[in-house]
């Protein structure tokens, strides 16, 4: 079996959870000195980040690269492909805890050639077989909203 590929990504909190912040850096360099805050994750952004954003972003980009693959594939290269990840942060029904309860995703496709049909059970496999979908499969819930343009 091949060696997994790895990434890492950094966050030095300082102070209680309440009124600290952290800071994130991803080992790529791409992202560095994001702050991360209670208040942006329970309140208002205001500037900042939240574990949930993240995640969010994470599943928009992971499900709009293995889509445009699963596409490609089939001989139908998208044209654009905009996807958006809602996540939704929920307090459990017993102690002081949270989850994260469902990521929607939406969709808005361009790819020539090819009929809403093929393209929405193309969106349906990428849903179910993109990375951090299969993350989180089983633990959240996922739906799908797709708009078809050519």
């Amino acid at each position: 079996m091949a060696a997994a590929i790895e990434r890492t990504a950094t966050v030095v909190w300082e102070g209680d959870g309440a009124t600290g912040r952290g800071t994130l850096n991803v080992g790529s360099g791409a992202v560095s000195d994001l702050t991360v805050t209670a208040p942006s994750r329970f309140e208002s952004a205001n500037g900042n980040t939240s574990p949930e954003e993240l995640v969010a972003s994470a599943h928009a980009s992971c499900y709009g690269m293995a889509l445009s693959f699963a596409l490609a594939g089939e001989g139908h290269p998208p044209t654009r492909l905009e996807v958006t990840s809602t996540v939704g942060l929920e307090k459990e029904p017993v102690g002081n805890w949270f989850r994260v309860a469902y990521s929607h995703l939406k969709l808005t496709g361009t790819v020539p050639g090819m009929e809403v049909d093929g393209f929405t059970a193309a969106a349906e496999v990428a849903k179910a077989n993109c990375p951090i979908s299969k993350l989180m499969m089983g633990n959240v819930d996922m739906t799908l909203d797709v708009t078809f343009q050519n």
